[in-house]
């Protein structure tokens, strides 16, 4: 593949060819509408794959960037002092990147993609829209694990708010308007807030500045590095350049602490973090099964990458002091998460409370502030976003076989279909992080590196690991073991198009836990750095 090939481009709006494709295609031909729309997602699947591939494990920073000129905004001079400027804008880019945090991400989330575009056979009704809306979600998840301009990844992030509340509202179950409205308020209001710092940070620490002969230029930049750059630098290297007074706008502390609890609270409402969880329950139970894959997979990480990206790195001296808040929510949300989950006697709440559980553990690996720490966390982000994805994949096929989800209700189906009770097994079993399966290496990782730094919240944490393997194992031989219920009816074995999406996403989530390198090789340089970097201003600024 050529080198100047915009490789991230055609990973992020591949999509958009089945979307356009359909757009043209007869709402009557729901064979081939569905036949394309996976195909389509086959593209940046392997394109990612390939990307994965030529990954350089060796070096620090962002790969393969494709950085364009996009929006330039004129601003007024309004002041005696910005009237001796030659221009003076707000810049925007069509900026993309990825390193070692972001490329797996994006490999999950094609993989994930295609397995819940194969899982979308159970869709029964109006499938032209449902798989343009799917397509046009994945561009969005896409985007926003590659973009390093903030009102790109604004945008981007949007982007998948709109699918999700139609594809929720429309092809859920009874209650799927409520679960729409609640995750459209819900994730409206942290992307509000998100916003505001966005425009905060774009307006101060996107500020720069360039001498010519003709006078100086100013602008306020979204651009990532630019910010991060500004945000470390002291009010006096804000240096004056002819007659201009250096940055009006320079972040105070007080600032910066405030700009770092909006994105806590805008991307922990994503992850979700107690109390910010409500919306996650009526999503996890009301969505189809083949979105709810993309969103316990996919969605909720977004939550972790930006609270990373954004929260963490921008403001590492803030983060740091906030580590054993940080580590405490997440102790809560893996507790909380873990008791709730062992009560439910609806099979998908047990999978929601579980998933919250797990992201308590992604909140341990972070507050570790350590290299350690920070793989499991992402480790974690990819495990869980394998294990959840196949979870629910089994939930859709046992609703479709036995019209129930409740515990209750239903059990007894290892006699009647041993395939799908042997693999709803292996993804209990990764769950609980048995080892030589993905869970173990990520909750080890996790645990190891807040050890560390704090002992005592780990040790209560490590509560939450036996309460996983009880209410996994409750829920898992409750369906499958014993005698089959009354009222059941004669069921058949997972087809081969069920099949091909159960077994790949157990291969990937062994291999991850026989062969670790595959995952913590391209991470264990970006995280080092992110290490390095968080320790060193936090030096500073002691």
């Amino acid at each position: 593949m050529p080198d100047n090939l915009p490789i991230l481009s055609l990973i992020a709006f591949s999509p958009l060819i089945g979307v356009l494709i359909l757009m043209f295609m007869p709402k009557t031909q729901g064979q081939w509408i569905k036949i394309t729309a996976i195909v389509v997602t086959l593209i940046p699947l392997v394109l990612s794959a390939w990307l994965y591939a030529q990954f350089n494990h060796n070096l620090e920073g962002m790969q393969f960037k494709e950085d364009i000129p996009w929006i330039v905004v004129p601003l007024n001079k309004e002041t005696q002092g910005l009237s001796q400027l030659t221009s003076f804008f707000f810049e925007f880019k069509y900026s993309m990147a990825v390193d070692g945090l972001s490329l797996p991400l994006v490999f999950l989330t094609a993989l994930v993609a295609t397995m819940a575009a194969l899982a979308s056979v159970y869709i029964k009704k109006r499938w032209k829209s449902y798989f343009i809306l799917f397509l046009l979600l994945e561009t969005g998840m896409f985007g926003v694990f590659m973009a390093q301009d903030l009102f790109l990844f604004f945008v981007f992030f949007e982007v998948t708010l709109i699918p999700m509340f139609f594809l929720i509202g429309i092809w859920g179950y009874m209650d799927r308007e409520k679960a729409a409205n609640k995750f459209l308020i819900y994730n409206g209001i942290g992307s509000a807030i998100m916003l505001i710092a966005f425009l905060i940070l774009v307006c101060t620490a996107g500020f720069g500045q360039t001498a010519g002969d003709n006078g100086v230029s100013v602008h306020y930049s979204g651009d990532l590095n630019v910010i991060t750059e500004n945000l470390f630098l002291s009010a006096e290297s804000y240096v004056n350049q002819g007659d201009l007074e250096g940055n009006p706008f320079f972040l105070s502390a007080a600032m910066k602490w405030s700009l770092f609890i909006m994105l806590l609270v805008a991307f922990g409402i994503k992850l979700p973090i107690f109390p910010f969880h409500t919306w996650m329950l009526k999503v996890h139970t009301e969505a189809p099964p083949s979105i709810v894959m993309i969103h316990s997979g996919i969605l909720l990480k977004m939550g972790a990458y930006g609270l990373i990206r954004f929260g963490i790195l921008l403001f590492p001296e803030q983060a740091v002091q906030w580590a054993s808040v940080l580590a405490i929510l997440g102790v809560i949300n893996i507790l909380y998460g873990a008791i709730l989950a062992f009560v439910q006697k609806e099979f998908k709440l047990v999978l929601a409370y579980s998933s919250i559980s797990h992201m308590g553990i992604v909140l341990l690996g972070i507050a570790a502030f350590n290299t350690i720490g920070m793989e499991g966390a992402i480790f974690q982000l990819v495990s869980h976003g394998l294990i959840s994805a196949l979870m629910f994949l089994l939930v859709g096929a046992i609703y479709e076989r036995t019209r129930s989800t409740r515990l209750d209700e239903i059990g007894g189906l290892a006699k009647s279909v041993p395939f799908i009770s042997g693999i709803l097994l292996v993804s209990g079993m990764a769950s609980l992080g048995l080892p030589g399966l993905s869970g173990f290496i990520s909750e080890f990782l996790a645990f190891l590196g807040l050890f560390d730094t704090h002992k005592i919240i780990t040790a209560v944490g490590t509560l939450g690991i036996i309460l996983t393997a009880v209410y996994v194992l409750r829920g898992v031989l409750g369906i499958t073991y014993g005698p089959l219920k009354e009222g059941l009816p004669e069921m058949r074995d997972a087809r081969l198009i069920e099949a091909i999406p159960m077994i790949t996403l157990v291969a990937f989530i062994v291999v991850l836990g026989i062969f670790p390198s595959i995952l913590s090789e391209p991470l264990h340089q970006t995280v080092s750095s992110f290490d390095q970097f968080i320790h060193s201003v936090t030096k500073m600024g002691g």
